[in-house]
């Protein structure tokens, strides 16, 4: 019994996030099977938070994925790159940062849904605007480091973080695909965002931390 607490006290709070995402994944795709009505009090609808409803769904839809695939690609992502701003930026700043992102991004989906005068109607879930937070920070703090974009391109990781941006965007127009590009773009505004804040603030640290980019 000790062994098993101190495993899971040893966890790094990605890993805690990626535990929760899944768990949150196998019990919403039970309760939804058995009743579609759920997702209004889970997922992100933009004429609910218009509205003033189901608020907290702006936190419940990042832990939510509409598939398999869909929470695959998130969680090796957010393992790979989570894990090291986890290490950078320390375990307490990192989840608010984190969190803050999706908050972000949520919102960004919502009221670019209004302005572009998309349907209110269509459900958003997913953690990817969050990590699009994580990779506009290291967009900033560290831009050489290198990434395998969809696990096989190499690139430095502030060309990575645009051009995967307009490949989402691009095959989400060309394919029809259910992408939350604008979410997506709202995280990534928010980790630059901060990323700035701390370059500007850590000026020393950040110049060190690059040196092993370069």
């Amino acid at each position: 019994m000790n062994r098993k607490i101190s495993v899971f006290s040893n966890l790094s709070v990605t890993n805690w996030i990626i535990l929760a995402n899944i768990a949150v994944f196998i019990v919403v795709s039970l309760v939804v099977a058995q009743n579609q009505n759920f997702l209004d009090y889970i997922a992100l609808k933009p004429s609910n938070i218009l509205q003033g409803r189901n608020l907290w769904t702006l936190l419940t839809n990042m832990f939510m994925h509409g598939s398999f695939s869909h929470i695959f690609v998130n969680m090796i992502s957010l393992l790979f790159i989570g894990n090291f701003v986890e290490k950078i930026i320390g375990r307490k700043r990192y989840f608010l940062f984190y969190i803050v992102s999706g908050l972000v991004a949520g919102l960004f989906f919502v009221f670019l849904s209004l302005i572009f005068k998309s349907d209110l109607n269509i459900y958003a879930v997913g953690a990817s605007g969050a990590i699009f937070g994580i990779g506009g920070l290291l967009m900033i703090l560290t831009p050489r480091l290198p990434v395998l974009v969809f696990f096989i391109i190499p690139m430095p990781m502030w060309i990575a973080m645009i051009f995967l941006l307009g490949v989402l965007w691009v095959l989400s127009y060309a394919a029809g695909l259910p992408i939350g590009n604008t979410a997506h773009l709202g995280g990534l505004l928010a980790g630059v965002i901060y990323g700035l804040y701390l370059k500007s603030k850590y000026k020393r640290k950040v110049m060190a931390l690059n040196r092993m980019f370069r």
